[in-house]
């Protein structure tokens, strides 16, 4: 063991102490703006990004990082050993923040293949990898491996129902959630087969900035500025609890710094929304903030197609643990956080016009069957 990764993992972990994070899925939605977070809140840290550059990963989106010391990229699979292990000793990580997956519940119908390869294999990869790493450094208490996973993961509520808690089974209705509850269960049972220091989060409905537009409220957000049909599936009556990334990314921090090792921790927005009402919202916000759109009102757009296959009715997250034990709560309300990511998508049209390409439009069309 070198003098510097002994240094790193000789002593019990330690909110102060430096880390050596490995981000997975570090130009995808989340990790992009954890890699942003993280190197802003603690610039003594040195941040490796992996990620394997699929449709929903965009390298520009890293791009202002390339000049600081304490960051690099890697392009790569979360299924490839050899690299997994060779990276993982190269950069003498002391933490891991695993963020790839596939995402979209839509494409998960459409192609289940991809999410148990990625959500299932990846993350046992990841986990064989890191614990074989913490066994040859004498099981470091500096250690942590954070697996970043879904509300979705335990299924739908009615409307009356209590919000999930961390004790709530496991329920998941379409492949994307059967996979991330697979992965779930595998970062649990390191933790009590082997020791592992593990931790789970389990979070509500993201949205902010750098969100690829297949996703609701980018999708919403470009189609307004384009003038184009705003697809809402069956009655626009399910709802989800809506959390700023930004704000996700704090408690992602706050877990993987102080977290209890084994424990599980729900991450909510405490904003449950309709989504007709999500989506009138915004047709409103740019309205203020975009008086020339080429549809008013642009609520005019909104266009019912036949519901999603499986689609769950409700999801709500009861966050109380990681505010009773982490003091984390959020910060943004989604009316504030809407209106700052309708801006940003206002503002950022070089970053996304890119990313409708032919093959976008094409699954676009297919899956809300619009021409």
């Amino acid at each position: 063991m070198s003098a510097e990764r002994n240094a790193l993992t000789s002593s019990p972990f330690s909110p102060d102490s430096p880390r050596r994070l490995l981000i997975t899925g570090g130009a995808g939605f989340i990790g992009s703006n954890l890699v942003y977070h993280w190197l802003g809140a603690y610039p003594q840290d040195f941040v490796l990004v992996l990620d394997a550059l699929t449709y929903a990963g965009n390298r520009q989106t890293l791009q202002p990082l390339e000049s600081n010391p304490n960051f690099r990229f890697v392009q790569g699979d979360i299924c490839d050993r050899a690299l997994v292990d060779r990276l993982l000793r190269e950069e003498n990580i002391t933490a891991v923040a695993h963020l790839a997956a596939e995402s979209h519940v839509d494409r998960s119908i459409l192609g289940p293949g991809a999410f148990v390869q990625t959500n299932v294999v990846g993350t046992f990869t990841l986990l064989e990898a890191f614990r074989q790493y913490w066994l040859e450094a004498e099981k470091p208490e500096s250690f942590r491996f954070l697996h970043v996973s879904t509300d979705e993961v335990y299924g739908s509520l009615a409307p009356t129902d209590p919000a999930f808690t961390e004790t709530t089974p496991y329920a998941p209705n379409s492949p994307y959630s059967a996979s991330k509850a697979g992965s779930d269960h595998l970062a649990r049972a390191y933790f009590h087969t082997y020791g592992l220091p593990t931790l789970i989060t389990n979070c509500s409905n993201n949205y902010g900035p750098f969100h690829f537009p297949e996703k609701l409220i980018p999708l919403m957000c470009i189609n307004i500025l384009l003038g184009k049909k705003l697809p809402v599936y069956g009655d626009g009556q399910n709802v989800r609890d809506w959390l700023y990334v930004e704000d996700h990314c704090r408690g992602l921090a706050q877990v993987l710094r102080q977290g209890a090792p084994g424990e599980t921790y729900n991450i909510g927005g405490n904003n449950e929304v309709k989504n007709i009402d999500l989506v009138t919202l915004l047709c409103e916000i740019l309205e203020d903030l975009a008086p020339s759109l080429p549809v008013h009102p642009a609520t005019d757009l909104i266009t019912f197609v036949p519901d999603r296959p499986g689609h769950d009715r409700r999801y709500a997250i009861d966050a109380g643990k990681i505010r009773r034990e982490l003091g984390w709560s959020p910060q943004v309300t989604v009316a504030e956080g809407l209106r700052k990511t309708a801006q940003w998508y206002l503002d950022h049209q070089s970053w996304w016009r890119p990313l409708l390409s032919p093959e976008y439009q094409e699954y676009y069309n297919k899956l809300y069957k619009l021409s």
